[in-house]
């Protein structure tokens, strides 16, 4: 895993020189396909699908679906580290999530499958939370478990655009910045032009706001929707603009040293209908790099 060491100087250089290709990892939703929630069994089978691409993946919450209690145990079987994740918006669903990671990381073997811990899932991007209001909440979460990594997950223009340097300011340890093309209606063509822009502004403000202090940053989601999935603006759903997104823009990241988590592994059915900013439906439904039946929909494998 790479820490956050790019340099100003390096990210406006294309391609970055870098000393190690980055690493892959997936978002994982905690659902079967019926919206049943996956038990430990469902969780290894994810993990022997993924095991050839990558052995990482990010969640959203602890406490849903019992979700660190069942993915924990399965990812100490199959060698896999996860993010796990913290709901802050609101104290009830902060506070559910943390007693789920006591209870899940009071067992000592559980605790060595923990990669890190986001509290926050775009907070800041939807005006959740203010970044101090954040900052308390990972503040807290980092007393709790002082031997765990912490950080947050947002938009990467709130990592650009000044939004988060309290955070960053902070002492966070981990933060997980999110670019989208496809959301931001960029054509096919212009798809990995504009992803890779987004990460250089956003982590390059990272750097000069961070300094000399320790922050491992990485690119917290992107991906594109697959075949059944809606249209955006001028990005078009579909598997094979899915997979030319993922060779052109998705390996250039990971050849030029950039930590990527892909959203998602698995198509999510169960997943409720949603509307867009721009009013128009914007499911995300069909976004998995595999299918609910964890069949893989295009070569994983990076050709450059």
């Amino acid at each position: 895993m790479r820490p956050l060491s790019l340099t100003l100087a390096a990210l406006a250089t294309v391609p970055v020189a870098v000393s190690a290709a980055g690493t892959l990892g997936f978002a994982l939703g905690n659902t079967m396909s019926n919206g049943n929630c996956k038990m430990q069994a469902d969780y290894e089978a994810d993990f022997d699908a993924l095991k050839s691409v990558s052995t990482l993946v990010r969640t959203y919450t602890s406490s849903g679906c019992n979700t660190a209690q069942q993915i924990l145990p399965a990812a100490v079987a199959k060698g896999f580290k996860v993010v796990l994740g913290v709901w802050p918006d609101t104290d009830d669903a902060y506070n559910l999530d943390k007693t789920a990671l006591q209870s899940a990381l009071s067992d000592s073997s559980n605790a060595g499958a923990v990669y890190a811990i986001t509290v926050g899932s775009e907070a800041l991007y939807r005006g959740s939370l203010t970044a101090q209001a954040l900052l308390s909440k990972i503040k807290d979460m980092q007393s709790t478990f002082p031997n765990m990594k912490i950080g947050t997950a947002d938009s990467w223009n709130k990592f650009q655009d000044g939004t988060a340097d309290p955070l960053i300011q902070g002492g966070l340890k981990l933060i997980l910045a999110n670019a989208f093309s496809y959301w931001q209606g960029q054509t096919l063509a212009n798809s990995s032009h504009s992803y890779l822009d987004d990460l250089n502004q956003a982590f390059g403000h990272v750097q000069t706001v961070a300094g000399s202090m320790d922050i491992e940053i990485w690119n917290g989601e992107t991906g594109w929707p697959t075949d059944g999935g809606t249209n955006y603006e001028s990005a078009m759903a579909g598997t094979q603009n899915a997979a030319t997104f993922y060779q052109q823009g998705v390996c250039a990241a990971l050849a030029w040293g950039f930590d990527v988590f892909y959203f998602e592994a698995f198509d999510e059915p169960s997943k409720p209908a949603s509307i867009g900013t721009n009013g128009e439906s914007a499911d995300e439904k069909h976004w998995g790099a595999y299918t609910a039946d964890r069949v893989a929909k295009f070569p994983m494998s990076c050709s450059n």
